[in-house]
């Protein structure tokens, strides 16, 4: 699903558009009644003016003259009514499905696996939700609707043309043929320069979104100028490829004001000889009236085809954007949810068997990885950075899936628990903590209305947060901004705690949560462990190994592999290499 081509394709993915316009089929109905009937309309005036020079005009019949201008008034009045109508609803039907399809997107991306997001630019997937859907309003707002009524207002133009003056209309239509030419041209030149367009903005969002998150390596690494050569690099074909739009209208416009001015000239030419002969032509005798109409109807015909071609290549683009949603949409990269077994509390026992898992083909990091948890116990995992202990707590929430073995919880495969029951029993606090810019007490509570502020007030004081919280403008109220960045780590990771302990997780995850903090927060945090601890099953990714003296049992890996397991003493009189890893560590920190 590389890029909108050919008409069949072209078909099937607006057919797939429309499949959301039937929850608001009456809508789209009435809408297209009212796109109808303004094309019913819109020949009216011309014919009223015509008639009124004429009849009313030539004889001098004042009165009348008065009658068709007040009804031409009532006949504007009424047409501008129905353009509000239509353009509202046409913009209101739009809205609704974008906002259906927003819906439909962003719950489909939360179900996706992490290994999705590892490989996806995260500002890729913001343009995907945001303007490549909004994009897609346009195929009703500005699309298919107005498309249709440009349509049908040229055809009954162009009826009313005929049934005047024949000879007139062909006279005025000479140039048409070229137009439609010129008109063809630009709608192939348009496209490309939109599918550009829309390409180079995704790259820009997505290169704009990684340099403001990682704006602190590339301070601290003095990368500013680097970064923003590369910038001025990928805004530049940005700004080309925009230029190109540009560039097609510059030209078309102009081609058809030109050929809009030679059926005038003509139109002119013809008309005025013929009304100065006042005699009969091939096509009937040309009064002042048929001229100044058709004057009115050239503009009525060279507007909307100016148009069409625009309206076109907006239906293009949003055809383009929705042909880029779908493709997400279609990604099949979530979690299979085949479970069925629903327990509103897990004891939390966890067995590992036989497990191996790679993150790429069969580049293994974790290797025939076996280990019990029995409900209540802190299991501890060590290891060089690389050994798979990270790895071995994804695969226990099922954000990854491994490739042998199997895992049970509580004596049953997880797979065989519906995801979200089985995710809503553990909780995770992870090294670096991510806060939402908002409140504490959402960050803490994640919206949940299950969970009161005052259980929040409890549990923070349980975990030794309260005071510097309260103290805070706001206190549970203060606004921590973007990723928490008004806090301390040590703040940020209490706050994380509080997350986890006000969720009642029946097993606890914890990944090196001292590793990045000063000694002073690590004593704060560790007595935060006990409490979070106390009664549920903990599995401890640790960097300091002080941190887990306590554990009931650890396990050191090496290159994806157990090569020890057993408590603190157990360890240490094994003269293993958990002893080298301790005794390194106390010299460090020595």
């Amino acid at each position: 699903m590389s890029k909108v081509s050919g008409k069949a394709w072209d078909v099937k993915l607006f057919q797939r558009v429309f499949r959301y316009v039937k929850p608001y089929r009456k809508v789209f109905y009435f809408t297209a009644l009212l796109v109808v009937l303004l094309a019913v309309l819109a020949p009216l005036r011309p014919y009223l003016i015509q008639y009124m020079i004429d009849d009313k005009v030539k004889v001098g019949d004042v009165d009348g003259v008065l009658n068709i201008t007040l009804l031409l008034i009532g006949v504007m009045i009424f047409e501008a009514i129905i353009q509000f109508y239509q353009a509202y609803l046409a913009n209101w039907l739009g809205q609704n499905i974008i906002k259906d399809i927003r819906v439909q997107l962003y719950e489909h991306v939360t179900s996706f696996k992490l290994k999705y997001f590892d490989r996806t630019a995260i500002g890729t997937l913001v343009t995907r939700n945001v303007s490549d859907i909004e994009t897609i309003s346009n195929i009703f707002a500005q699309g298919v609707l107005i498309i249709l009524g440009d349509i049908l207002k040229l055809i009954a133009v162009v009826v009313v043309m005929f049934s005047t003056n024949w000879l007139l209309t062909l006279i005025s239509l000479v140039p048409i043929p070229i137009l439609i030419f010129a008109t063809t041209i630009f709608k192939k030149v348009i496209k490309k320069a939109f599918q550009d367009v829309r390409s180079q903005v995704s790259g820009l969002n997505a290169f704009v979104q990684e340099r403001v998150t990682g704006m602190k390596i590339i301070q601290i690494f003095n990368r500013e100028k680097v970064e923003f050569s590369e910038f001025e690099q990928i805004n530049s074909l940005h700004k080309d490829a925009h230029v190109r739009t540009v560039w097609a209208y510059s030209i078309f416009f102009p081609v058809v004001e030109m050929l809009s001015a030679s059926s005038l000239g003509l139109l002119v030419w013809w008309g005025t000889k013929s009304v100065l002969a006042g005699s009969e032509g091939l096509g009937g005798l040309t009064s002042m009236g048929d001229l100044i109409a058709f004057i009115l109807y050239i503009h009525m015909l060279y507007r909307p085809i100016r148009q069409l071609a625009d309206r076109f290549n907006t239906l293009q683009l949003g055809m383009v954007s929705s042909e880029r949603v779908f493709k997400v949409l279609d990604t099949e990269a979530a979690i299979e949810n085949k479970g069925i077994i629903v327990k509103e509390k897990l004891e939390g026992s966890i067995e590992f068997k036989n497990v191996s898992f790679a993150y790429v083909d069969d580049d293994y990091v974790l290797k025939d990885i076996s280990f019990t948890a029995k409900p209540g116990e802190t299991i501890a995992f060590v290891g060089a950075t690389g050994s798979g202990k990270t790895s071995t707590i994804n695969l226990l929430g099922r954000f990854y899936e491994y490739q042998k073995g199997q895992i049970f919880v509580d004596g049953t495969d997880i797979e065989e628990y519906k995801l979200e029951n089985l995710r809503q029993n553990m909780a995770v606090v992870l090294q670096d903590v991510f806060l939402f810019s908002d409140s504490i007490l959402n960050n803490i509570t994640l919206n949940s209305t299950d969970i009161t502020e005052d259980e929040v007030v409890e549990a923070s004081k349980k975990v030794g947060a309260h005071d510097f919280i309260s103290k805070l403008p706001g206190a549970y109220h203060y606004n921590v901004r973007e990723r928490g960045g008004v806090l301390s780590v040590g703040q940020r990771q209490l706050i994380s705690f509080i997350r986890a302990y006000v969720h009642h997780p029946s097993i606890l995850i914890l990944d090196e949560a001292t590793s990045s903090i000063d000694t002073e927060s690590e004593i704060l945090i560790q007595k935060a462990t006990d409490v979070l601890t106390e009664g549920r099953t903990s599995i401890v990714i640790a960097h300091r190994l002080s941190t887990i003296q306590k554990a009931d049992k650890i396990i050191v890996l090496e290159e994806g592999r157990i090569i020890e397991q057993g408590t603190h003493q157990e360890l240490l009189s094994m003269n293993g290499h958990y002893k080298k890893l301790f005794e390194l560590q106390f010299k460090v920190e020595e």
